[in-house]
């Protein structure tokens, strides 16, 4: 069966490290900001964000591997502006995969979980875009923060 989770990609110039980095160490400046709160570097490490009346989420990192591989288990969540189940996010998992091509390290990004059928796909696929395509990949390649805590 083919996965339909939602999924996006940046290719930098960046080295894996730097790239592990910005996902981890730097996650309040570019996904959270001040309304992040909680750890997110290291095996069990527990993280909130909660944006009040739009999007709370508490997420624990439940796969680390530096410079390759982290998977961030989302075990509570409360997305308001749904209409049918505004814990949509609830058991998926965020997972993030470096690799290199050449001189140039890939980012891959799967909401695995997060499909078509979930109401806030379309509305999450377009968050998520931004998020990696532009906030992300400007703090790895710019060292630019979108969130200044």
């Amino acid at each position: 069966m083919e996965n339909k989770s939602l999924t996006a990609a940046i290719e930098v110039a960046q080295s894996p490290q730097i790239v592990f980095r910005s996902i981890t160490n730097d996650v309040a400046k570019w996904w959270g900001g001040k309304d992040l709160t909680g750890n997110s570097t290291k095996l069990n490490d527990e993280f909130i964000i909660n944006h009040p009346g739009a999007h709370y989420s508490k997420q624990r990192l439940v796969e680390v591997i530096p410079d390759k591989k982290l998977v961030w288990l989302v075990t509570e969540s409360t997305l308001y502006w749904l209409q049918k189940d505004k814990h949509e996010w609830k058991n998926t998992k965020m997972i993030f995969e470096i690799s290199t091509n050449g001189d140039k390290t890939i980012l891959h990004f799967t909401h695995e979980g997060l499909v078509p059928e979930k109401e806030c796909f379309a509305m999450c696929s377009q968050g998520w875009n931004t998020v990696i395509k532009d906030w992300l990949f400007y703090l790895i390649t710019e060292d630019k923060a979108h969130f200044i805590n």
